[in-house]
């Protein structure tokens, strides 16, 4: 069963303040939804850059220029958007 991402309009709305990072998110998206991953390995099988933070998981968009951090349920197969960060905001700390 693939995954469902909640909720692509945070993606959108990031977009619409960083035109550059519209076509990663959304591509990030897709292999999302399209990928069914029942833990971190596999995860990382798909998302080589992705770190786990905590309770969070961290992934490297458009080239390592934004940061998206999720909650993941992989029994559930769901993914939660809590943050889409540039670099910069990312690393003040403004996502946690």
């Amino acid at each position: 069963m693939p995954m469902r991402l909640i909720s692509n309009r945070a993606l959108r709305e990031f977009a619409a303040l960083h035109a550059e990072a519209a076509q990663p998110l959304q591509d990030f998206r897709r292999k999302i939804e399209k990928g069914s991953y029942g833990n971190f390995a596999q995860l990382r099988a798909t998302f080589p850059a992705i770190d786990k933070v905590g309770d969070r998981f961290v992934f490297n968009i458009g080239g390592n220029k934004f940061r998206l951090v999720a909650s993941i349920d992989f029994a559930r197969r769901m993914v939660w958007v809590k943050a889409v960060l540039t670099h910069s905001e990312y690393d003040k700390g403004a996502w946690t």
